[in-house]
């Protein structure tokens, strides 16, 4: 009986649902940092001025999504933490880094200090505004799911998506750059980032299709 129990467990620890909860969490994780560290640089898109980090980010929102559908809504919170956790933890270790002096055997590297040193207002700002909104589309997306319906799953992704993009834009756009760019060029970077994102949404939307639902979400 206790060999059956421990096949059945590792059988269930390699199981297709396991392997789909680890890729998108990864995926998730992997996102935010990779968003946190283009959004040093300041880019001009479709004619906007907007953080390089616009590019990915959009998506993480989805992938929330995913995750909330996989592991439900006190998991997703967990990993909006632990992911705001390690985007500090890596603008710190890259803080760290700088500080020391370069190995002059190895020849001068000032391209790292300039690229990877972090600017800890946007950093401040990144991750203030991450967690607020990636909060806030999480309890969106509880809210419709357990509200409203349980059908119509692209349903749920546009609406949590409608409130957090707008959000997450505004905060991060005002706390990195309100103080160091005129009002109009924040305002560009704002609305960069809600086109953007908007469009990521919708492309996005049947990505909710990807994870089963789990059996308290009824299907749905």
């Amino acid at each position: 009986m206790l060999r059956q129990k421990k096949s059945l467990s590792i059988k269930d620890k390699n199981s297709p649902e396991i392997i789909q909860i680890i890729l998108v969490i990864s995926a998730y994780i992997a996102a935010q940092i990779l968003s946190d560290i283009t959004s040093l640089k300041i880019i001009t898109f479709v004619g906007f001025s907007m953080d390089a980090g616009t590019l990915i980010y959009p998506i993480t929102f989805t992938l929330r999504d995913l995750v909330h559908k996989a592991i439900g809504r006190k998991g997703s919170l967990v990993v909006i933490i632990t992911a705001a956790a390690i985007n500090l933890l890596m603008a710190g270790l890259f803080w760290l880094v700088a500080r020391f002096p370069y190995d002059v055997n190895a020849g001068s590297q000032p391209d790292w200090d300039a690229v990877l040193s972090p600017v800890w207002r946007i950093v401040t700002a990144s991750i203030i505004a991450e967690v607020v909104s990636e909060i806030v589309d999480t309890e969106a997306y509880h809210f419709w799911v357990n509200s409203i319906t349980r059908r119509y799953q692209w349903g749920r992704v546009l609406f949590s998506n409608a409130l957090s993009v707008p959000l997450d834009s505004l905060i991060f756009c005002w706390l990195a750059f309100g103080t160091v760019f005129p009002a109009a060029v924040v305002w560009s970077i704002f609305m960069a980032n809600i086109i953007v994102k908007g469009g990521v949404t919708l492309a996005g939307l049947p990505l909710i299709y990807l994870i089963k639902s789990r059996p308290e979400d009824g299907g749905a």
